[in-house]
């Protein structure tokens, strides 16, 4: 029985998949230093990176399986739909970075090993450079004014000409009423002009609105006053 089993291991040598595995974890281990060094806010996760590593050497591992193979090719792709993916992607360019991987894989399991290598520099070294020198950055900073007055007073004519004297363009965004209809709250999005902190607009809409609460919340700091 076991005399008509067949080892198929001899259509590429110990030597291919050395290399191929090797390469793949060189090149998948580059493209995580790259995203970790490029990675700007605080959903890093040190598993996802480990993940990137771990699927450039399993996609290598998987073209060497296939080869030239049509019919091994379907049977993987029938076998790997199963599979399901329910974490959600945090951030966009995490997709980026699993698609390097998988290329770089793919090519290394090809044995298209410049290909590889040559596409792993150029595509790191765009990413480094476009993280250095911030590209694409637009820098549109608008912070949020809550102003609470009390109910049946209609405070927006003031609230707006401190508004205008002190930003560059503002826009309503709803007014709420809270503590039993006693106040209402009012919530404008708002360009400070150069100069101006948030201390000083908080001041002056406090002026026009007799000392009541007001909030200027931004992305750096926060005025309550």
């Amino acid at each position: 029985m076991f005399d008509d089993l067949q080892d198929l291991s001899g259509t590429f040598s110990t030597t291919d998949v050395v290399v191929c595995l090797a390469l793949s974890f060189v090149l998948s281990m580059m493209t995580g230093f790259v995203y970790r060094a490029t990675h700007r806010n605080v959903s890093y996760s040190q598993s996802f990176v480990q993940t990137l590593v771990i699927v450039g050497m399993i996609v290598a591992l998987i073209l060497l399986v296939v080869g030239s193979n049509l019919a091994r090719a379907f049977s993987l792709v029938g076998a790997l739909s199963v599979v399901r993916f329910r974490n959600a992607i945090k951030e966009t360019r995490d997709v980026g970075f699993i698609f390097l991987a998988m290329g770089l894989g793919m090519a290394c399991g090809a044995r298209f090993y410049t290909l590889a290598v040559l596409g792993a520099i150029t595509i790191c070294a765009v990413i480094l450079v476009m993280h250095r020198f911030n590209v694409f950055h637009l820098n549109v900073q608008r912070q949020v004014v809550k102003v609470q007055v009390p109910a049946g007073e209609d405070h927006t004519p003031a609230i707006e000409d401190v508004l205008i004297g002190h930003t560059t363009e503002f826009e309503l965004v709803s007014t709420e009423s809270i503590r039993g209809g006693a106040l209402n709250e009012v919530f404008y999005t708002v360009r400070m002009k150069k100069g101006v902190t948030p201390a000083k607009l908080v001041a002056a809409v406090q002026e026009r609105t007799h000392g009541q609460r007001v909030s200027v919340l931004t992305g750096y700091d926060q005025t309550d006053l």
